[in-house]
């Protein structure tokens, strides 16, 4: 017989003894995924039939997933024989399976098919929801096979943290976490077979990219800049899971001034005004993009949400935008904003919307959510453009109007006809 020999690192030690919970977290470059995948491989010939599931927040393609690090995996370790890789699963040892899975996709009534399962892996943990923990925990309770051998279910995952409000650091790093636990922390320095690639990487973001350097790679909380007009306990607090009956909806437009490799991202973010009242931002596709691609995200977004307009910004574009989003969709409406005050000027109304509790995010928006704390009043204190961050501005200005802006007697603000809106459950969010 031979022996499958699996090199550990020394900061992964803790983790090999049984635990019912066991997680790592730190920046780039740690191995955290690689442990964990080779940990599925090494459970899943030890425990013939065992059942494992991988399972992420949002998961829209197998791509997103940790499969193919799996398969990876496999066959470096010449274990193929033993395997069978299918579209959307692998077949392992005495009929098992690893399984890959977005727990946005599940409701209660279908996490039940998780029930029996013996490993759930929960990869970039510092997107799930209490939602998707609270459904989780309780699903995996393991099989007569790991009983048989003196073991429980076990759930582990891996993340770079983002906040301490974030759900999992709240759950393995708060005051009281589980007592059958396990949580390391591991960095660039603590992974042996640090790719030499990435030392570049890494110094070339410690000496251009300080802001952003202890997050990415030494796993620090998200940076804050001092004096931000957002905080991350405002933003978590407001956090939902899911929008209320929605009322006024736009799609935010804030183009790029240039369209080539090297220009930035267009903004495109959706939001609106709930029948509550408050205001939710409920999806973000900001993206390098050309014209038509942006242009036809926009109209797909405003289809999606049922919208009442595309709000565009036009300081470098002019009609642009219009022309842009008209070609692809002749009359819809696009009300235009011209930026006439600093970014940080512009933010401060909304900003000060959220600490009043009247701004909540439906899902998870880390690109946006980073932008919007590197805003002080000195200006925006990243080293990017904020698009995403400008997008949502011009919706709410436009969604509070009233509240944000002195009145122009000179124009008359859009109303809706009808008060007939969806609620969008089915949107996946980041």
């Amino acid at each position: 017989m031979t022996t499958l020999q699996i090199p550990t690192a020394p900061i992964f030690q803790p983790l090999l003894v049984p635990s019912r919970y066991k997680g790592a977290h730190g920046g780039r470059g740690s191995a955290k995924s690689h442990y964990f995948a080779e940990s599925l491989i090494e459970q899943s010939i030890m425990v013939p039939g065992l059942r494992a599931v991988c399972v992420r927040e949002v998961q829209r393609a197998l791509k997103e997933s940790v499969k193919r690090l799996v398969e990876d995996k496999i066959e470096k370790f010449k274990v193929g024989s033993q395997f069978e890789i299918m579209g959307d699963s692998i077949r392992t040892p005495g009929n098992g399976i690893i399984l890959f899975q977005g727990m946005q996709d599940h409701t209660a009534e279908s996490i039940k098919s998780l029930e029996g399962f013996d490993i759930a892996y929960i990869e970039e943990a510092q997107t799930i929801t209490d939602r998707s923990l609270e459904m989780l925990r309780p699903t995996i309770r393991g099989s007569q096979r790991m009983r048989d051998r003196g073991r429980v279910s076990e759930i582990w995952a891996s993340w770079n943290p983002r906040n301490s409000s974030d759900p999992i650091d709240k759950f393995l790093r708060g005051a009281h976490p589980p007592k059958d636990s396990i949580v390391v922390e591991s960095n660039w320095r603590d992974n042996p077979w640090f790719p030499e690639e990435l030392v570049d990487e890494r110094e070339f973001d410690l000496i251009q990219n300080p802001q952003r350097y202890g997050h990415i790679w030494e796993g620090e909380y998200e940076p804050q800049a001092i004096g931000a007009i957002w905080t991350r306990d405002v933003i978590e607090r407001n956090r939902k899971e899911k929008a209320p009956d929605m009322g006024r909806i736009l799609i935010g437009v804030d183009p790029p001034t240039e369209s080539n490799e090297n220009s930035d991202r267009c903004g495109l973010v959706a939001a609106g005004l709930g029948t509550d009242g408050r205001g939710y931002v409920l999806q973000d596709e900001s993206k390098k993009a050309t014209p038509e691609e942006w242009g036809r995200a926009a109209v797909a977004m405003y289809d999606l949400h049922d919208a009442d307009a595309i709000v565009a910004e036009v300081n470098q574009g002019g009609d642009m935008v219009r022309s842009v989003i008209h070609t692809i969709r002749p009359g819809l409406k696009v009300i235009k904003v011209r930026a006439k005050r600093g970014k940080h000027i512009r933010a401060e109304p909304v900003s000060a919307l959220y600490a009043l509790n009247r701004i909540s995010h439906v899902g998870n928006f880390p690109e946006m959510e980073r932008q919007m704390c590197l805003i002080t009043p000195d200006g925006y204190q990243g080293n990017d453009s904020p698009d995403n961050l400008d997008s949502l501005v011009y919706v709410f200005l436009e969604l509070f109007n009233k509240m944000t802006r002195k009145v122009n007697t000179d124009q008359t603000r859009p109303v809706r006809a009808t008060n007939q809106y969806r609620p969008h459950d089915g949107l996946n969010h980041r």
